[in-house]
């Protein structure tokens, strides 16, 4: 894909934790530096941990909240397939923005985001697609602003190369102040373990239900992964790539197919 036009560009600004998120302000004051047609069609509820999933087996329904701001009763995926497919068929938008999500998207993590998820939907759309989260440490205030003062500037830095179609970016902040950034990474995406539980508990009825915990399964780190670079204060910037085959694996399978051929019944 080639670069856009920024002045001329439409973004489409969407999220996972829903239309009413401080993140999605945040993101839409990260798009208004890059252009003055920007869309919102984000989920009417938090959709966290929601995935590349599609509302199949039910119907969906988007309420305008303001001008070119609408809320929908969908995932993140839908979101996206929704603005680039019906709202906005006709001129459809030329770069999809996704968060700023609350808390880090790096690692396996990102196999489980919803704002992920949001801007794969977009690559596989062929449109330009960004996700952005923010780092934040528990029981302290996040710190939006980094995102906010850095966020344009390292987005036209990205949408001014030239990129494959098959490929999204994933921007993460560290959990500095603005002035404590220390630089920009570019990273790979590093591994940690979801490090998932459940967690029983009783109603007031004694009936049973369960919480899925999360706590990520910390190891030795990659220098030059993702979460190195947002540990040390770095913004981290890493293309994701939506071929998920695995090609030293799908050599020695082809090699042992051809040494052995299973037989036909």
């Amino acid at each position: 894909m080639k670069p856009v036009d920024l002045a001329k560009a439409r973004i489409l600004v969407t999220n996972d934790d829903g239309i009413h998120a401080p993140g999605l302000e945040a993101l839409l004051e990260i798009a208004n530096q890059l252009s003055s047609d920007v869309w919102v069609v984000a989920p009417e509820v938090n959709q966290s941990g929601a995935g590349h999933s599609l509302s199949l087996s039910r119907p969906i329904r988007a309420r305008e909240v303001s001008e070119a701001k609408f809320a929908l009763e969908g995932t993140p995926t839908d979101c996206v397939l929704f603005a680039a497919k019906h709202l906005l068929k006709d001129r459809k938008p030329d770069i999809v923005l996704s968060g700023v999500n609350r808390g880090t998207n790096m690692a396996d993590d990102v196999t489980y985001s919803g704002t992920i998820a949001a801007a794969m939907e977009g690559c596989l759309l062929g449109l330009r697609s960004i996700a952005f989260s923010q780092a934040y440490t528990h029981e302290h205030p996040v710190k939006w602003g980094t995102a906010t003062h850095h966020g344009a500037a390292v987005a036209r830095r990205v949408l001014a190369t030239d990129w494959p179609r098959n490929v999204l970016v994933n921007i993460n902040f560290p959990d500095v102040v603005t002035a404590s950034v220390k630089g920009v990474r570019v990273t790979h995406q590093g591994t940690r373990g979801f490090g998932g539980h459940i967690i029983e508990r009783r109603d007031p009825r004694g009936g049973t239900y369960y919480w899925i915990g999360y706590q990520p399964q910390e190891g030795e780190i990659d220098e030059a992964s993702d979460i190195a670079a947002v540990r040390s204060g770095h913004i981290s910037v890493t293309p994701l790539h939506l071929d998920l085959t695995h090609e030293t694996m799908r050599r020695r399978l082809r090699a042992e197919f051809e040494a052995s051929p299973v037989e036909a019944d």
